[in-house]
Order: C-alpha cells, then sequence, then structure tokens
C-alpha cells in the first residue's frame, strides 16, 4: 500500500481525513500513484495535474523522503520506502505571497 498525505483543500474535496492508502499495480511512480489517486477519487481529476498535459499544478509540489520530487520525470521510480509504504508520498500546497 502507498500512503498519500493530501493538503487540506484537496483532503476537504476527496472527503478523506489524514492520508489515503492506495494499491498500485506496477513500477511505483509519480505517475501511477497519482492514477490510482485519481481512479480512486474522480472528484481530484484535474486539480493535482492539467487535464490535457498532465503536467503538475501550479503551487503543488510533490514531497518523499525529505526529497523534493516535484520536477522528477513522472514515470522514475519513487523511494523504496515510499513503495514499501513506510514513507507516505506526500502533495504539498506551496504558499505564495509577499
Amino acid at each position: 500500500m502507498i500512503r498519500v498525505v493530501l493538503p487540506y483543500h484537496l483532503r476537504k474535496l476527496a472527503g478523506v481525513e489524514d492520508e489515503v492508502a492506495l494499491e498500485v499495480e506496477g513500477a511505483v511512480t509519480q505517475r501511477a500513484v497519482l492514477e490510482a489517486l485519481e481512479a480512486r477519487y474522480p472528484v481530484l481529476r484535474g486539480t493535482i495535474r492539467d487535464h490535457a498535459s498532465g503536467q503538475r499544478r501550479p503551487f503543488l509540489r510533490f514531497f518523499a523522503c525529505a526529497q523534493d520530487l516535484s520536477h522528477e520525470p513522472p514515470d522514475a521510480p519513487l523511494p523504496d520506502a515510499v513503495a514499501s509504504g513506510t514513507e507516505p508520498y506526500l502533495i504539498i500546497g506551496a504558499i505564495a505571497g509577499g
């Protein structure tokens, strides 16, 4: 099971609390995790990634094992600790302002 932590606004939209656990078929990549998340919670489609391009939405970042994975290729394998469920995959809402 892959553990995913969502920012508050996406947890509220999906109607979940804390983190969600997902079953991912095959290689554990960012794309596979996001596809599993969107399949289980269809209301999240288009909120994390653009519908057409599949690119990460502005002001969202991806982290795992204290590493920023936001600019990593979507099909790069996630760390073993995430694949084993030891560490969560974090989707963080970025903060901007002045």
